[in-house]
């Protein structure tokens, strides 16, 4: 189940989208007439504190979780009317993640790691594309280290190339810089911006970090389920 993405210059857009959960005494809404509309190439972070539900948001745009109600269109997908499997088809195909906590299967390499989706879809020439993701990100001498024998920072890198390597259209990027000291997080943010240049992906940031947000071409804030204040910034990346 593909579309033709180059068709569509809108590659996420939600409508009047509501996410509530229910809790002993109430229903709990999480996000309340969520509009948002995101442009092929762009790059676009949404901000919030801790628990606002940037998150939760992110898991909605990649149809991880379903809304309460509204419409979910991702890569010309109207994600309400897929099932499950469609869903998770149209991510394996054109989405890539990165995570705070990086996700790397710790009994692999790094090599390894990057391979994994290579050899899942079966595409042609999969050691060599590893092997040129390693050396975008800095790392063709680790690629035979374990996470555990990497640097917070190198783990990042190795997770960065494994999302880029299958040159998604869409990359959702939760806290990629969380769980990383100051001076490594710009490092993974250059690298951020530099690779999404390389490979024109549509990029949406999570995070909490402003300075982080206003590197990016739009911010959004995320407060008491509202997405708010459109900023528009002069992105330092262009």
């Amino acid at each position: 189940m593909t579309a033709n993405v180059d068709k569509f210059t809108t590659v996420i857009e939600l409508q009047d989208v509501h996410y509530q959960i229910p809790s002993d005494s109430e229903v709990l809404d999480i996000i309340k007439a969520c509009n948002l509309s995101v442009q092929s190439k762009e790059i676009i972070a949404i901000v919030g504190r801790s628990g606002s539900g940037k998150s939760t948001l992110l898991s909605l745009m990649a149809g991880l979780e379903s809304p309460s109600s509204g419409n979910v269109n991702l890569l010309g997908h109207t994600l309400n009317h897929c099932s499950e499997d469609e869903r998770a088809q149209i991510r394996a195909q054109q989405v890539g993640f990165i995570f705070q906590n990086f996700q790397l299967m710790p009994s692999m390499t790094a090599l390894e790691n990057i391979l994994m989706p290579l050899e899942l879809f079966e595409i042609e020439n999969a050691q060599e594309k590893a092997l040129q993701a390693l050396k975008q990100v800095g790392l063709e001498n680790r690629a035979h280290h374990r996470p555990a024998e990497l640097s917070g920072g190198e783990q990042q890198r190795v997770a960065i190339a494994r999302a880029f390597v299958t040159k998604p259209k869409v990359l959702f990027a939760d806290e990629p810089t969380g769980n990383l000291d100051e001076e490594t997080a710009a490092q993974i943010q250059d690298l951020l911006f530099e690779l999404n240049r390389t490979i024109k992906t549509t990029l949406i940031v999570v995070t909490h970090d402003l300075e982080f947000a206003q590197r990016c071409q739009k911010s959004y804030h995320l407060s008491n389920g509202h997405l708010l204040e459109q900023i528009t910034t002069e992105a330092t990346h262009a």
